[in-house]
């Protein structure tokens, strides 16, 4: 039987044996696109090659990528889990030729490999074509058509539309006619198959395409040829496991054995016996997979952008554990071991984070077990309030969905379980008005490309040289976004940095002549620098001057710098585990993420940021190796970042030799005196295993230390202290303590003074006037303690209205919503202690006393 592992080895090597470079996965976090958070198809790190806005790495390339599926036209989210062969995380094998080889390499060399390396019976294979598009003024791929039939039979060919056998990464860009590969795994291939091909059989699938990728997709919808004539070839390989392997589900491979087997182990629940709880068992086992490698990358969990995907991912496999499995404890976290070593030979970096993936899903299962328990509490409180409802209401299905993570279907569990009914039209509204507002907000018109000039080699950045260059502009295209029209330009030499590795991009200008262009941004598009101007350039074909803010690039160098410094002296006082996880790098402050399991010591923090500036006083230099290979980077001790794509050639920074070497593009000074000073301001946590340090240098940290000098001058004069400043704070905080004493006497004297005058039995109603600074949630604890047993409702005005506190042995933040919804106002609590505020400036006592003692039936 044919191991994944085997069958991952075998395609390279055969590509390998044709003259293909074999290349790593680029990472999957795809960080120099705007239009994707991760990559979602082999082809992706390659656009720029395609498009002929860079080089390609060699003229055939063959590779394993990593991609993530869960977002936009490649949406197979929802599918996931229900049946047995979608996923979100998937290995795509591939073969490329750019401008080299095209469509009768390509095909002869996959049927070789499928029937002569990897044994498949050619009988079983099927071969579908483009059949052109009248709308789009294309022919049908004959020549495809005619080279395949050197190989298969014409029956088992058909020819098929732009649907199935046209390829498009989106809406705009490289594109092209494709052939495909597909197998019956029928028991019984006696009957031909073509009447099957693309029908959606479970039987019958899909199993390699090739995609000839000769058009560009312009904005306006047309179609224009690519400079080169170029092959992208997919086939995943979890799919092509399961045909060898004889299988009928890509969850039934060698590598999700594996991984099943732990779950059942973890959760006592068998695979195979019960529907649903195979769903959930296939969406933990996918789930968990796209959330390593992701994190591994260097994306974590967050409310925004690629962050919330994966916060997304999580939260939908903790729910199926949660609902179909009973395993309400931390599971994904548990299953990162078993991942680690099943890939430990393709994608080191997943055993060398394995501590800290774990860690980071830890917590963040934690927290979300936490919020669906808030969940449930939100609708029992609903449900408690509302005892003669017969539906839940589509607003309040949306706000658990929203706020909580509650899919429609466990909330339509839990109503059927009390015999109601669910508003999924209302809920569907609100979901498709949250849907809109968010596309609105987001929402880019992207223009054509304009060319200027051609490009005599690829655009070039010059900024580690230059803060000023002439240069010309190479294209030129037009933005709107939902607030303004914004210029994009590409320039043939830029000093623009444009953002990465934490750093930000610089600003600055591009003149010519009278008119000065302030460029807003600069950004990367694959290996394009990106420039963004508020207005258009008046003669673009021109030279330009293009310029950067230098003193602000200073002080982003300085910051850039000192994270290089702190990432070595944390290094050396906590340990190697303590590793990069992300950053900020701007002109005014720096931000450092790393793993480490705990909060640092006060001790530690001093050790660390001492370290730093042992370093800065050392005036050491900076040395740079700008193009040195990057295996000799990595035997000098350089530090390479997970989720950072490198090439076979790298840059590495270095400062006190050993100390710290980096891997690294971005800007840096050339003596560490220009640091002057390096101070921490706080460390906190961010996530499980992973710490935050917020720290300055150079003239922002000399900025920093003048307004802290200004505070002082101000508290010294607010004190009237011309002595010791601490002794005057020391000698404030005693006399405050001593009025919070006499006021909680104040207080427990009158809560005393209304239990006493309260009658014997029933709620005691009250309105108090208050003296400024005294709590009424104060007062009513002191009441509740002095009378444990009864229920107190207070009452004081405020802004013209009454805020309200209820105290009571059990059901206050009941007994307040009963309150709030004959009354009207807001207010929250728990079950002794529920605080509200009623808009009215009638007193409520009457009203109070009226609902409180005489309840209607």
């Amino acid at each position: 039987m044919w191991e994944t592992a085997q069958v991952r080895q075998g395609f390279l090597d055969f590509f390998a044996q044709k003259g293909h470079r074999i290349v790593p996965s680029a990472p999957l976090v795809n960080r120099t696109d705007p239009t994707l958070f991760f990559v979602n198809a082999g082809m992706n790190p390659f656009k720029e090659v395609f498009l002929g806005f860079a080089p390609p790495p060699a003229p055939r390339v063959a590779d394993t990528q990593k991609c993530l599926r869960v977002s936009g036209k490649h949406n197979d989210l929802e599918e996931v889990g229900h049946d047995t062969y979608h996923h979100t995380f998937f290995e795509m094998l591939g073969n490329w030729s750019f401008g080299d080889y095209f469509k009768a390499e390509a095909i002869a060399w996959a049927w070789e490999l499928l029937t002569q390396v990897y044994g498949i019976p050619a009988e079983r294979l099927y071969v579908t074509v483009f059949g052109g598009d009248e709308a789009w003024g294309l022919p049908a791929d004959t020549e495809s058509y005619e080279l395949w039939q050197r190989f298969v039979p014409a029956e088992r060919i058909r020819f098929f539309g732009r649907k199935d056998n046209f390829w498009e990464m989106g809406d705009t860009g490289p594109c092209g006619p494709c052939t495909e590969i597909h197998i019956d795994l029928r028991a019984d291939p006696t009957s031909l198959a073509t009447p099957l091909l693309n029908t959606g059989n479970a039987e019958v699938i899909e199993l390699w395409n090739l995609v000839f990728i000769q058009y560009n997709r312009r904005m306006d919808g047309s179609l224009e040829p690519l400079p080169l004539k170029s092959v992208d070839t997919g086939m995943g390989l979890e799919r092509l496991a399961m045909v060898l392997q004889g299988k009928k589900s890509t969850y039934d491979i060698d590598l999700f054995q594996a991984l099943r087997a732990e779950v059942e182990r973890r959760t006592q629940k068998a695979y195979g016996k019960d529907h649903w709880t195979d769903v959930a068992i296939r969406v933990v086992c996918d789930h968990v997979r796209a959330l390593a490698f992701a994190i591994a990358d260097g994306q974590l969990p967050s409310n925004v952008g690629a962050g919330y995907v994966l916060r997304r991912l999580l939260r939908r496999a903790v729910r199926y554990a949660h609902q179909y499995l009973g395993y309400h404890e931390p599971l994904l976290y548990q299953l990162v071991p078993t991942l680690a070593q099943l890939y430990a030979e393709p994608f080191p970096e997943l055993p060398a984070q394995q501590t800290t993936i774990a860690e980071i899903l830890h917590g963040e299962e934690e927290s979300f077990l936490r919020t669906l328990g808030r969940g449930m509490a939100r609708l029992e409180g609903y449900l408690a309030q509302n005892p003669q409802a017969r539906q839940i209401p589509g607003s309040v299905a949306f706000e658990l969905y929203d706020t909580y993570g509650f899919p429609l279907d466990l909330t339509q569990v839990i109503a059927r379980e009390r015999g109601l009914q669910v508003d999924t039209e209302g809920f569907e509204a609100a979901l498709a008005q949250q849907k809109n507002r968010s596309r609105q907000a987001t929402q880019k018109a992207f223009g054509d490309w304009i060319e200027i000039h051609d490009a005599e080699a690829p655009p070039r950045f010059v900024g580690y040289d230059f803060h000023e260059v002439r240069t010309v502009i190479l294209r030129l295209r037009r933005v709107q976004t939902k607030d303004e029209l914004l210029y994009h330009v590409v320039l043939a030499e830029t000093p623009f940095y444009p953002g990465g590795g934490g750093q930000v991009c610089d600003t600055g200008y591009l003149q010519q002549g009278n008119q000065v262009l302030r460029v807003l941004e600069a950004y990367k598009e694959q290996d394009t620098v990106i420039h963004v101007l508020k207005e258009p350039p008046r003669h673009p074909e021109g030279e330009w001057l293009a310029g950067i803010d230098s003193a602000r690039r200073e002080q982003i160098a300085v910051h850039h710098t000192a994270t290089h410094l702190l990432h070595a002296a944390l290094r050396e006082i906590l340990g190697p585990h303590a590793r990069q996880n992300g950053s900020y790098v701007g002109p005014d402050r720096l931000r450092f993420d790393f793993t480490h399991p705990k909060k640092l010591s006060p001790s530690e923090i001093r050790d660390i940021e001492a370290l730093v500036n042992e370093k800065v006083a050392a005036a050491l230099p900076r040395r740079e190796y700008r193009d040195i290979p990057y295996d000799e980077a990595i035997q000098k001790g350089a530090v390479a970042l997970f989720g950072e794509k490198y090439g076979e050639r790298v840059r590495m920074i270095e400062f006190g030799g050993k100390f710290s070497r980096e891997l690294c593009g971005g800007t840096h000074v050339d003596n560490t005196l220009r640091l002057r000073f390096f101070k921490i301001l706080s460390e906190s946590a961010i996530a499980a295993g992973v710490r935050r340090i917020e720290a300055l240098a150079g003239e922002a940290y000399l900025q920093w230390v003048e307004s802290r000098l200004q505070e002082l001058e101000q508290v010294s004069q607010r004190l009237k202290s011309a002595g010791s400043l601490v002794k005057s704070v020391e000698k404030l905080l005693e006399e405050r303590e001593a009025l919070l004493q006499q006021q909680a006497q104040w207080i427990d004297l009158l809560a005393r003074r209304i239990v006493a005058q309260a009658a014997p039995e029933g709620p005691l109603v009250e309105e108090v006037r208050l003296p400024k600074g005294v709590s009424l949630r104060d007062l009513a604890l002191a009441c509740q303690r002095h009378d444990p047993r009864r229920t107190f409702v207070l009452a004081t005005p405020e802004n013209g209205g009454y805020n309200i506190a209820i105290a009571a042995p059990e059901a206050a933040k009941t007994l307040l919503h009963q309150v709030l919804e004959r009354m009207g106002g807001r207010g929250g609590g728990q079950d002794k202690l529920a605080l509200g505020y009623i808009p009215n400036p009638e007193p409520p006592l009457p009203r109070l006393a009226k609902l409180l003692l005489e309840p209607t039936e």
